[in-house]
């Protein structure tokens, strides 16, 4: 059965899994690979996030060196294997996200899959967003398809719930299309200030967060953006939700304890994916978290909290660890465009159909 490694960062810009999947009937996780990112590479890949100087330069420069750390953890990982570049039938290359404004048109997701072929002497399927907005769709949430195939076989209500840097979920229901879409910001905000405020990358556990009081009329506040009204399909990044997003917010709550911000912050992204479930998928029974977010212990506890009758697991539970989910997709949608099939959903995207997604650089 044919192998495909699958190269995944995210919004949350902490580093690079790399999954390396057979993909038959079922689809395996053989192995995996991780890489933090380093600290120069994630602030020029922040720093194109919004408008700067020189961006087209500084583009480039910042995927060739995001290339250079994904063929690195490449031949790493496939060292460790004892397998050369001709086991591997194709790299599913995600890229990194810089841009997404799909009520504009476009969505940016840089990585050189021309440099990554070249270096690595493996095909490379990459830029797999794109079609689907050119379709009219959001061109995210992608993972929706492959939840499904992991999935979606059993007779029950059950969501599949990732949260990053942002939070998305895909919804299940027996005898009907998956579903699925953002709810908003995951880690990005609780990153964003533990960082500032103390110089972590993140939060572990959530203990900080926990060690706060939520603020009832900040968390309105928040609240109040227009996103967390909106029905799905949507989509969102940091082209809304960001530190300038949470500075506006607490303008008027200039004594507020940093702990009790990041509090108010962890009970922002678990009521507002509970609030959507809620609406989307009222007899929801299962709800299965992978990403990062499922490490954060205070985060799983408020998700049960607000889900009161609903099972909320992690994705290991299922046989699958949440790290490396979405890589592991992106590996799979390199699979689906070699063989022609397509890799959106319409019903999460509202594309205008069915598309092959990506683009092939042959090695």
């Amino acid at each position: 059965m044919p192998l495909y490694l699958g190269v995944m960062s995210g919004t949350s810009l902490d580093g690079l899994d790399i999954a390396l999947i057979e993909q038959g009937e079922q689809t395996s996780l053989l192995a995996s690979h991780y890489l933090p990112m380093p600290a120069a590479l994630r602030a020029d890949l922040l720093a194109l996030c919004a408008s700067g100087p020189d961006e087209v330069a500084r583009a480039a420069l910042a995927e060739n060196n995001w290339v250079r750390l994904a063929a690195q953890g490449i031949d790493e990982l496939l060292s460790r294997k004892s397998l050369n570049a001709a086991s591997i039938r194709a790299i599913g290359s995600h890229g990194q996200t810089i841009r997404h404004e799909p009520h504009l048109g476009f969505t940016v997701q840089i990585g050189n899959p021309a440099l990554l072929a070249e270096l690595t002497g493996i095909d490379v399927v990459a830029d797999f967003r794109r079609r689907d907005v050119a379709a009219g769709g959001q061109g995210a949430p992608l993972v929706p398809a492959f939840h499904q195939a992991l999935f979606g076989n059993e007779h029950r209500e059950r969501a599949i719930l990732n949260i990053g840097g942002f939070s998305n979920v895909s919804l299940l229901s027996p005898g009907q299309p998956v579903r699925g879409f953002d709810c908003g910001p995951g880690n990005v905000l609780l990153d964003a200030w533990i960082q500032e405020q103390h110089g972590h990358p993140y939060d572990r556990d959530g203990a900080w967060a926990a060690s706060g009081s939520i603020d009832p009329q900040l968390l309105q506040r928040m609240l109040a953006d227009d996103f967390f009204a909106t029905r799905g399909p949507k989509s969102t990044g940091r082209e809304r939700f960001n530190l300038g997003w949470l500075n506006g917010v607490l303008a008027d709550h200039t004594a507020a304890k940093a702990e009790d911000v990041q509090a108010t912050l962890l009970e922002l992204t678990a009521c507002s994916i509970a609030a959507s479930l809620h609406d989307a998928q009222p007899g929801c029974e299962e709800v299965v978290v992978c990403g990062g977010g499922a490490f954060n212990i205070t985060l799983m506890q408020r998700l049960a909290a607000h889900m009161p009758g609903t099972s909320v697991i992690s994705s290991i539970d299922r046989g699958v660890p949440p790290e490396w989910m979405e890589a592991m997709a992106f590996a799979w949608l390199a699979h689906r465009f070699l063989e022609r099939l397509p890799g959106n959903c319409p019903e999460v995207t509202a594309a205008r159909g069915p598309r092959i997604l990506g683009a092939l650089y042959p090695a």
